[in-house]
């Protein structure tokens, strides 16, 4: 029996966009639904709480962060991730593979979405020293914490994701960057194939040691950087490997991350070539897109989820949305301001005006995280929400016009 079972609801006419609902142990997800990120348990700044008022349906963590902090065996003790961050909903967490590459490479965060550096083989930012070292068989790596040495195989990370215990985890997966080659690429997605089919075969075994436990759906991570080629080759090795899976009396995947650096530019024609050679009941997932024109790309070319750190980090910082595009609530024109950041927009933070929480970040005070994170979470989320409930009424097209024309008014042609 597959996991994560998808119900799909409406098309969106003339693309591959669509509505449906995943259910899993802790809910359902109505999608397309956007996945607030907490990368170490919580949502920067914000209460589990405040994070279900906002409407998120799910939250995503990260294995990497919690395998070095607390710990898998300390989150598995406390009931699985859920439990242990008091989330009653759906979780998700990655498999790390993300924060072996990034911050091996010193990149940090952040991975560019642009082809301008020159192509390399062995890509490190330039000052770093390499913290993460890939071979077939795994990825050795330094914590960021305290330098101390680790080592992470597919088997490893399924065992990783089994004790955190969320309802959706991912197959651990090679990160490229834009600058590596083509023929890295090449063997990286071979590798990736590879490590997933490691990763069937011990999630299997996992889910039989932890079947006390709510059952857990793996899925596959598609990458292949802006090549077609490799990009569809990714995807078509994987349903094979699902479809072998299930043929052998195995649980399969339970859906598809679409993973990677990705060029701006090409996000939506990248996630169509995945998209096209999916089957129709699988779920997908894109990973880290938040910005308001790439959500629209991204759902009219078949994702169903996505998540990104984007709207609390930039909140953390006094960046804030609109819906006349986004501001930086610092700015000296806020300091008698005392409207809410977004009248038409109705959350905990509407409460309070621009004047004072431009107040807040100029005395440092923390609450000002705390409010701008609540309002951007909720506004991306009620964006996403309101594109699934245009898609159902037949007006998506009129929707995305309007608001696009908005929020992009002040941007140069």
């Amino acid at each position: 029996m597959t996991s994560t079972p998808f119900t799909p609801g409406t098309v969106l006419p003339g693309t591959r966009g669509r509505t449906g609902v995943i259910h899993t142990a802790h809910g359902d997800i109505r999608t397309p639904a956007f996945v607030p990120v907490g990368t170490k348990a919580t949502v920067k700044t914000v209460l589990p709480e405040s994070v279900a008022d906002l409407g998120a349906q799910a939250v995503l963590a990260n294995a990497y962060h919690l395998y070095l902090q607390p710990g898998p065996d300390i989150v598995d003790a406390a009931g699985g991730l859920g439990a242990f961050m008091n989330w009653p909903g759906p979780t998700f967490t990655d498999s790390g593979g993300f924060q072996v590459m990034s911050l091996g490479a010193g990149f940090k965060k952040v991975i560019s979405m642009d082809v301008s550096g020159q192509q390399d083989d062995d890509v490190i930012a330039p000052g770093k020293e390499r913290l993460a070292r890939v071979d077939d068989d795994g990825v050795t790596f330094k914590s960021h914490l305290d330098g101390t040495t680790h080592r992470f195989t597919p088997e490893v990370s399924m065992q990783i994701q089994h004790q955190l215990g969320a309802d959706i985890i991912f197959a651990f997966d090679e990160l490229t960057t834009l600058m590596n080659t083509r023929g890295y690429q090449e063997t990286s997605v071979e590798r990736t194939r590879l490590w997933a089919e490691r990763c069937l075969a011990e999630h299997n075994r996992q889910s039989q040691l932890r079947a006390h436990r709510p059952p857990q759906a793996l899925w596959g991570v598609v990458q292949g950087a802006q090549y077609e080629d490799l990009r569809r080759l990714a995807t078509r090795g994987l349903v094979a490997l699902h479809d072998r899976d299930i043929a052998d009396g195995g649980r399969g995947f339970g859906g598809y991350g679409i993973g990677g650096a990705l060029e701006k530019a090409n996000l939506g024609t990248i996630v169509g070539w995945v998209v096209d050679e999916l089957p129709d009941e699988s779920p997908r997932h894109l990973l880290g897109i938040s910005e308001p024109d790439d959500v629209f790309t991204a759902i009219e070319n078949g994702a169903d989820t996505f998540d990104c750190v984007s709207p609390s980090r930039v909140a953390r910082n006094g960046a804030v949305y609109t819906f006349d595009g986004r501001v930086n609530i610092t700015n000296s024109r806020f300091k008698r301001d005392f409207a809410p950041i977004e009248p038409e927009l109705e959350n905990y933070t509407s409460s309070y005006s621009r004047a004072y929480i431009h107040h807040l970040f100029r005395a440092k005070e923390g609450l000002a995280s705390t409010l701008c994170t609540i309002h951007n979470e909720h506004f991306v989320v009620t964006l996403v929400d309101r594109a699934r409930a245009a898609i159902e009424d037949g007006t998506y097209a009129d929707f995305r016009d309007a608001f696009l024309a908005r929020y992009y008014a002040g941007r140069p042609a």
